[in-house]
């Protein structure tokens, strides 16, 4: 709770900080440790003054390209500490600070033998792989060439001559090097390749093989019984074993070049039992020093790892700063004669304290014998834009600020959107069971914000944990609002008592012409005045009849009207007065027939006369909006250029709306002509705009009867149909299905979807009244905001 109220939002962490304009001169001794401390306090953004000059023609390109080479390195000994599954742990020893010179030379050293390392492991294990398939080939090829179905063949080629002969296999010779030759001399004897392929191609390679030898071959297969492992992706891999009887040379030269084509490794296997038999011997010695010398450079591998996991995430920390640092000198105008650098940038007004303290440090600590020049400056752009935000307001913020960043000095639409959001989403999602729902998750979302904000979550749950503070206050308002609506997972209760409206008439059947009448007021909170509910009735005739379901306070027509006042139009006065008002009657006949007599519909003594001078005003409105302005701007350009001098710092907002570009450092010709084109345009759309964004907020209706709707069918038609059988299953089945649609489709689609809607009634129908939105943030150079580069 403690944390929770002190993130609530406070206005003056969400009002627009006020910009200036500085300069430094800072001698070069000192730059480096000057921009270090100004990275560590984050409140100065640098203007780059080299936008004209390539990367490579800047002062300090050296240095940033020794920095991402060094990146490189630490991206690639991740990388390798991630494959080799080496877990991170605290290091024994504190290690000392080390320079940025000394940790080059060391990371050089670490990937020279880490890439030794690898690449002698990927020798050993092809060779290993290699023996490791001869010895199973050696293994299968057997059971295909003694079996009692290759008897026959067995004895024809006794009548020509062996495959391989004995001369092929000499000790002086490797036993991977030996080729697969024919026999001596008889072209026409049958001979056979066994070899192995991966088990994906076995379909393709036979059939491609039956088409080379137009069927003219044996082709016999066995899977292996050991997966193989790939040496490069360190995946393993299912093989197959295989032997491929044929007859002559032709035919041999084409199933060799399939094989090599296929990917497949042919190893030579002799007939002879017992020279098999020796060979599988030789080779399972082979193999088993070859996986003693694996394991123990595995062992050393994974020691050179653990040495350089420890620093690891400080080492990646430092080179990001450092290159920040260097990108950030490359900003700066560099002045050979006078050996320092310039800069310029934005800071807040409150910050320029900090700033130059931090720049007397640098002095000092740099023992230079000339100070740092810290001076305000007049600009000709425009300033970034600053709001201080927290936890709790930072999201309304980035809602704002998606729709597009205030411009200086502008007013700020999250102020509002702090309330404004939540109401207007719980007007469309008003059921106080879906919003305890909703509060519960929002309340475990805070409660483990220090858990969760260390890990990586998906897109999904980083979603929900990042809006956990838009969360909490739009359940407490669709509570509020369900109370309202009187809707509990769309059943009715009966907490305030029954209904405060009754029919007209005794019957009740001509409610819709004769209306109701309200005869009590036991509302303990919300509007206390009179409901218009012929307006209501209209709109919703189903849910009017039953009388119990809006009795506990205003409902949706009153809460409209309380939404409409938000509208920042040139109509407030048509619709700013009317709070309980008949939006039918009012709204339209005040337009069609604004002098008629109001009879049954007049609210108030002396409304007539009243909606007469407000409509009034709001044709006079619309030649103020067009008029003014334009000769406004022609004065004010006008004296501008007759020898005042333009300063941005301390002008008024009229002064902003001149120069509405943010980055403009020479002044246009002021054409009059298309400054009023510009302005009647906007007139013309301001005026069309309120009618059709007034009108658009009728969805808080059709949404919040589509929530009520769809929370009744799954209610009536799921759950009280299938507790409506005496079998258990049935009811399980029932309570199940109810619950499913609940969370899944109450709770997660028609919150996207009333978040979606308000978060349009926001940007579409209230900020385009106001809000330019074209400013651009404030981004200081900040150590803070520098994010691993995942790449």
């Amino acid at each position: 709770m403690e944390q929770f109220i002190e993130n609530l939002p406070a206005m003056d962490l969400m009002r627009s900080e006020k910009m200036t304009f500085v300069q430094l001169i800072i001698p070069v001794e000192s730059a480096h440790r000057a921009i270090t401390y100004l990275g560590e306090l984050g409140l100065l953004q640098f203007r780059d003054l080299n936008a004209d000059k390539s990367p490579f023609q800047r002062t300090f390109v050296n240095q940033v390209k020794r920095c991402a080479e060094m990146s490189r390195k630490l991206r690639f000994f991740k990388d390798q500490i991630s494959k080799g599954g080496v877990v991170s742990s605290p290091s024994p020893v504190l290690q000392p600070d080390i320079e940025l010179e000394d940790l080059e030379i060391q990371l050089a050293e670490h990937e020279h033998e880490l890439m030794e390392m690898n690449s002698n492991s990927e020798k050993l294990r092809q060779s290993y792989n290699e023996l490791l398939e001869f010895k199973i080939v050696l293994q299968k090829a057997s059971g295909f060439l003694v079996s009692s179905n290759s008897h026959a063949i067995l004895e024809e080629r006794e009548l020509d001559e062996n495959v391989y002969s004995n001369d092929e296999y000499v000790e002086t010779t490797s036993l991977l090097e030996q080729e697969v030759r024919p026999g001596p001399s008889n072209q026409s004897g049958l001979r056979f390749i066994s070899g192995i392929i991966c088990k994906s191609k076995v379909l393709r390679f036979e059939r491609m093989l039956f088409r080379a030898t137009r069927g003219n071959m044996l082709f016999n297969q066995a899977p292996a019984d050991e997966e193989i492992m790939d040496p490069i992706s360190t995946e393993t891999v299912e093989k197959t074993v295989f032997v491929v009887f044929f007859s002559g040379e032709q035919a041999r030269t084409k199933i060799l070049k399939i094989c090599e084509a296929f990917g497949a490794n042919c190893y030579p296997v002799p007939e002879d039992i017992t020279k098999r038999r020796h060979i599988t011997r030789e080779v399972s010695s082979h193999l088993t020093e070859l996986e003693a010398t694996l394991e123990s450079g595995i062992r050393h591998r994974h020691k050179a790892l653990s040495s350089i996991v420890f620093d690891l995430a400080k080492w990646m920390n430092m080179v990001r700063r450092e290159k920040a640092v260097y990108d950030t000198l490359n900003m700066l105008n560099f002045d050979v004669t006078k050996k320092c650098l310039v800069g310029e940038g934005w800071c807040p007004i409150f910050a320029k304290t900090q700033i130059q303290e931090a720049l007397q440090r640098a002095t000092f600590d740099s023992n230079s014998q000339i100070g740092i020049i810290f001076h305000v400056m007049d600009a000709l752009e425009s300033p970034p834009t600053y709001f201080r935000t927290n936890r709790f307001t930072s999201a309304y913020q980035e809602i704002v600020d998606a729709y597009g960043v205030a411009r200086y000095q502008e007013a700020n639409p999250a102020v509002y959107t702090v309330i404004t959001f939540p109401f207007l989403f719980a007007v469309m999602f008003g059921d106080w069971g879906h919003g305890i729902c909703l509060l519960l998750g929002a309340l475990v979302l805070i409660a483990r914000e220090s858990k969760l904000s260390g890990q990586k979550l998906g897109s999904f749950m980083e979603m929900l944990f990042g809006g956990r503070y838009v969360l909490l206050p739009m359940s407490l308002f669709s509570i509020y609002c369900g109370l309202i609506y009187n809707e509990f997972f769309s059943v009715p209760y009966h907490i305030f008592g029954g209904s405060a409206y009754k029919c007209r008439d005794t019957a009740c059947s001509d409610a819709h012409t004769n209306g109701l009448v309200k005869y009590r007021d036991p509302y303990p909170f919300g509007s206390r005045s009179q409901l218009a509910w012929e307006s209501f009735r209209v709109t919703f005739p189903k849910l009017t009849e039953n009388e119990d379901v809006y009795s506990v306070g205003c409902g949706p027509d009153e809460l409209r009207n309380h939404v409409e006042l938000l509208q920042c139009t040139f109509l407030w006065q048509l619709i700013g007065y009317k709070v309980p008002a008949d939006l039918y009657h009012v709204m339209i006949y005040m337009f069609l027939s604004p002098t008629d007599d109001l009879g049954e519909n007049e609210l108030f003594w002396g409304q007539r006369p009243l909606q007469i001078v407000l409509l009034l005003l709001a044709l006079i409105a619309v030649p103020w909006m067009l008029f003014p302005k334009p000769f406004i701007l022609k004065r004010l350009h006008t004296e501008r250029f007759q020898g005042r001098t333009y300063g941005m710092l301390g002008t008024s907002e009229m002064d902003i709306e001149v120069e509405p570009d943010s980055a403009r450092h020479h002044h246009e010709e002021f054409d009059f002509s298309e400054v009023f084109v510009h302005q009647m345009i906007h007139s013309i759309e301001f005026v069309l705009g309120a009618v059709s964004n007034t009108a658009s907020y009728l969805r808080l209706w059709a949404l919040s009867l589509a929530h009520s709707e769809l929370s009744t069918v799954f209610y009536e038609k799921v759950l009280l149909l299938a507790w409506g059988y005496d079998n258990l299953i049935i009811r399980l089945v029932g309570l199940a299905v109810f619950a499913f649609a609940t969370a899944f489709i109450l709770l997660m689609m028609e919150t996207l979807s009333a978040f979606l809607h308000a978060l349009r009634l926001h940007w579409v129908e209230f900020q385009n009244k106001f809000y330019y939105g074209d400013g651009y943030k404030f981004r200081p150079f900040s150590f803070a905001s520098i994010t691993e580069d995942d790449d």
